[in-house]
């Protein structure tokens, strides 16, 4: 299917666009903004909002006309491979493949403080209308919180017995959430055997889901993701192993 952009009317092809540069704000700058969206593509294209953002910095929205299709066939995504879960059918599985509790150990490592992700998933009171996996019963949920180091997540999964570790990145400048999550993927392939190895998740706003065996885990979950989602992979995936 060939689609175009929806802005005013169906198939005109119109987008809204925004972006800081390195300038004071100015007509100058306003009009470098409108030259950067000629540039990438956007004809016409208008400046309908400009703010100073600190000092020499502009922040830009513009609004303008794109010519270019997009074909879905052949748009790459991640489908979930899974059964979507309630929570009784969670811990009925856990107890029928696990026969114990199954341990999640979740964090949010390096220098990122924001606990929001990890917290939607884990705490109780979850996102979107759904509780965390800490309402499973069947599930045993350690929550580190903010600022762990890769060793403190390492060992903290040896001394629980984790069968998974979830981890949250949301600072991403200069890929850091890359960076820290190669590291966590390296560290715990020296400090596990294979087989025993728990399963590694990671995600964040800025993750792309199709780069799991990249980065070296098993899942990446994106911007969106419901403690439900999480918890019916970790399930199918450990049950799988169980049994294999």
């Amino acid at each position: 299917m060939i689609v175009r952009p929806y802005g005013d009317t169906t198939g005109d092809g119109m987008v809204q666009l925004s972006f800081t540069l390195p300038l004071e704000h100015s007509k100058v700058a306003e009009g470098a903004a409108e030259q950067l969206a000629r540039k990438m593509g956007m004809e016409p294209a208008m400046v309908v909002h400009a703010r100073p953002v600190g000092e020499g910095f502009t922040f830009f929205v513009v609004y303008g006309r794109v010519h270019h299709l997009v074909d879905t066939s052949q748009v790459e995504v991640v489908e979930r491979d899974y059964p979507l879960l309630t929570p009784a059918e969670v811990n009925a599985e856990v107890k029928r493949g696990l026969r114990r509790r199954l341990v999640v150990v979740g964090a949010c490592i390096g220098t990122d403080a924001h606990t929001v992700g990890i917290d939607a998933i884990l705490n109780i009171k979850g996102f979107a209308g759904e509780k965390g996996l800490e309402y499973y019963r069947e599930l045993k949920v350690v929550n580190l919180g903010a600022q762990v180091s890769v060793p403190e997540l390492v060992r903290a999964a040896q001394d629980e017995g984790a069968d998974a570790v979830l981890v949250s990145q949301v600072v991403t400048q200069r890929d850091a959430h890359l960076l820290n999550t190669r590291e966590m993927s390296a560290a715990f392939r020296e400090a596990f055997p294979d087989e025993r190895r728990p399963l590694l998740v990671v995600g964040g706003p800025r993750f792309d889901e199709k780069a799991a065996a990249e980065l070296g885990v098993d899942r990446v979950f994106s911007r969106g993701t419901t403690p439900g989602e999480v918890a019916s992979f970790l399930v199918h995936r450990l049950t799988e192993k169980e049994t294999a």
